[in-house]
Formats: C-alpha cells, structure tokens, sequence
C-alpha cells in the first residue's frame, strides 16, 4: 500500500531543493521528534547514486541506517528512489504562489500501523518545514 502526505513551504523552490539534499541541511530536519537526530553521512543526488543517513535517538538508545538508492532525479521537481528494504518512495516539489507544495508517495512497512507511518513520515515533512522556514 501506498500513502500520500505533502506540506507547503514558504520558500524558494531553489531553498527548499537545497534543504532536501544538502546533508548540512538534513541533520538540521531529518527526525520525527526533537529526541532523535539524524547524520547524512552520504548522499550521491543522481540516477543510481546512493544516500546513508544515520537516524538515532540523542540518548543512543535506539537508531537506524536510512539507506536506498536514487531512481529518478529532476532538479527542482522530483526525486524518486528505494530504500534498501524494497520500499520506493516518490517526491514532487510543486512551485505555488505561496511558496513550494511538496508532495511525499511511500510505500509502506509491515510491521506497524498504517495511520503510526503515515504519522512518522508526516513529522518529518513538518520538521522539514520548520527547519527551511525558520532559514529566512
């Protein structure tokens, strides 16, 4: 199954673009709560480049490597790629009047609920908000 969940930015399509795949920008958002934090340790932004971002909890109780490869990169438009496990994930960055609508398509995992992914996921689209906005 799939889930859609999206956010508009009052930025720069060039801003938001930068935010999303600098890795300096990324530790500053990639968390679904202010108790994790997130290390880009790679992130190679072209068709069959590789991104790793180390995601773990700021008490180094739990974490994770967030890993996949690049399938579709327009700049400025889309990315597209899939995650190490199978999963692909799509993201559309639409330029508006009000700034930059970005438009977030995954696959979902099995293990937990569906509305708990859709949740996550969400959170880290409002962090990425948050954190682009607050750049002004």
């Amino acid at each position: 199954m799939k889930i859609t969940i999206n956010t508009n930015v009052n930025a720069t399509v060039d801003k938001v673009w930068e935010c999303w795949t600098k890795p300096e920008h990324v530790n500053g958002w990639a968390f679904a709560s202010e108790d994790w934090q997130a290390n880009a340790e790679n992130n190679d932004l072209r068709v069959g480049g590789k991104f790793k971002t180390k995601m773990s909890a700021k008490d180094q109780s739990a974490g994770f490597d967030f890993t996949g490869e690049y399938t579709v990169v327009e700049e400025y438009k889309k990315i597209e790629y899939v995650m190490d496990d199978g999963r692909s994930v799509s993201i559309q960055f639409e330029v508006m009047p009000d700034g930059v609508l970005i438009t977030q398509t995954f696959d979902t995992e099995g293990e937990n609920p569906e509305e708990m992914q859709r949740a996550g996921w969400q959170a880290f689209l409002d962090n990425f908000k948050k954190y682009t906005e607050s750049l002004k």
